[in-house]
């Protein structure tokens, strides 16, 4: 590496070819981020899939408010909110609706979670030559790869047809989270020469079931641990089509690509830290707060670290506090709140319980720290990562499964959307990236340069 840097200057000079003067952002008026300046999203495309609203626009003005989700026009809220025993798990049903449009009547239901458990098979030896084979650290990279590899074994991998479309994203969403702990293991294994434990999926099994099933050594979990798994699927199947994984997908598709490189990317999408990634930033503040805070209950204490951490002399130097803030929700997350209130249910009464009071407390003095430190007193509100992470551990899922089942959940959102952007779309997305040069270089041949 050495000396590949003294031979290409690119090294050296990495940052200075490839910045451009900040004025031209201004001057062209470039949506940096695709965002206006008040920080609404620009207007790329129309769904019928999901709304995520966080703010009203009124005379030009934007205006907090209230979170809301909805699927297919159907609150999550209403959706997760049937407890009782006969109703325990939704992913399912929510993959359904996300799909199809509308809610499945019992008997349809039945029959789709029948099409799904028939697909979790994978090609004969697949898992030894191509999970188990040159298993990278990260099982997002993993996923992706995998979701690439299994398009040599589709005879109709370049079929572009409806039929074709359903079939690889039905198979994609019932495989993926058990290609996702067959990895785990086989990490594991590489790299911690450690067992490595392949348990059979039990037909019969939703989702969630299925997971901890196969990742738990004694196979067994609580029909709590259960039902707050399948909480989690559902808030991260789907998000609209504005968030960078969807819109990737919106992207790749609209190219008339297959499905196999599209759903790769849009996996490469959500594991950047700036996306579904953000969750182990989180998890890594949280866990220095725990550690630098000597009395949890003491929110002086807790407000002096988070004021540290905002005047960027501690955790990793930014000045933010991860969990808080999100790109469209101002006064709430509907995510965050579900998954709080679970969280809460699993929590109370056992080890875990001093640990979500502090994740409270960061929550609700973030605000009044960032507001006293910085003098910012923009609308911010807890997002779903300061809770999720938390959950994941309550259940004993590593952290490296955290990411891999944001993208397991997502699967069904992704494919609702290339659906839509087969349909709907029907031309290539092509923004526009403005020039900044003016005029035309002089050429000089290679001896007079």
């Amino acid at each position: 590496m050495q000396e590949e840097e003294k031979k290409i200057a690119l090294y050296e000079n990495f940052k200075t070819i490839n910045s451009i003067d900040p004025a031209y952002y201004e001057q062209y008026d470039v949506k940096r981020g695709l965002r206006n300046a008040d920080g609404t999203g620009v207007v790329a495309g129309l769904t019928n899939i999901a709304n995520v609203h966080g703010y009203v626009v009124s005379d030009n003005e934007k205006i907090a408010d209230e979170g809301h989700l909805r699927y297919r026009g159907y609150d999550v809220y209403d959706l997760l909110g049937d407890q009782s025993a006969e109703h325990r798990f939704n992913f399912e049903e929510v993959s359904y609706l996300l799909l199809m449009g509308e809610l499945p009547t019992r008997e349809q239901l039945d029959r789709f979670i029948e099409v799904l458990d028939g697909q979790r098979e994978l090609p004969d030896g697949f898992t030894a030559s191509m999970i188990m084979r040159d298993t990278p650290p990260d099982i997002m990279n993993v996923l992706a790869r995998t979701i690439l590899l299994l398009y040599a074994y589709d005879p109709d991998a370049e079929d572009r047809s409806a039929h074709h479309e359903i079939h690889t994203a039905i198979s994609l969403i019932s495989r993926l989270p058990r290609i996702m702990v067959l990895t785990y293991y086989a990490k594991r294994a590489r790299y911690n020469n450690e067992s490595m434990i392949m348990h059979r999926f039990i037909p019969g099994q939703s989702t969630a079931e299925t997971i901890l099933s196969m990742l738990r050594p004694d196979r067994q979990f609580t029909p709590e641990e259960a039902r707050m798994l399948d909480v989690m699927l559902c808030l991260h199947a789907e998000h609209g089509g504005g968030n960078n994984s969807t819109f990737t997908t919106r992207v790749l598709t609209s190219s008339d690509t297959d499905p196999y490189s599209t759903y790769a990317g849009a996996i490469g999408s959500l594991k950047g830290w700036k996306h579904g990634g953000a969750n182990h930033q989180v998890l890594a503040m949280q866990q220095e707060i725990k550690e630098h805070v000597a009395d949890w209950s003491d929110e002086g204490q807790v407000a002096d670290y988070l004021a540290k951490i905002v005047r960027k002399e501690a955790f990793d130097k930014t000045g933010l506090v991860y969990g808080m803030g999100h790109a469209v929700y101002t006064k709430s997350d509907p995510r965050a709140i579900i998954c709080k209130q679970f969280a809460e249910g699993l929590a109370v009464g056992t080890e875990f319980e001093a640990e979500f009071n502090l994740l409270k407390s960061i929550e609700r003095l973030a605000p009044e720290v960032i507001l006293r430190e910085k003098g910012t007193s923009k609308d911010m509100c807890a997002n779903i990562d300061m809770y999720s992470g938390f959950v994941y551990s309550m259940m004993g899922i590593p952290e490296d499964l955290f990411t891999p089942l944001f993208a397991c959940a997502r699967m069904s959102g992704w494919a609702a959307h290339r659906f839509e952007e087969i349909v709907s779309g029907k031309r290539i997305i092509r923004p526009a990236y403005k020039s900044t040069r003016s005029g035309k270089r002089d050429y000089a041949a290679m001896e007079e340069r």
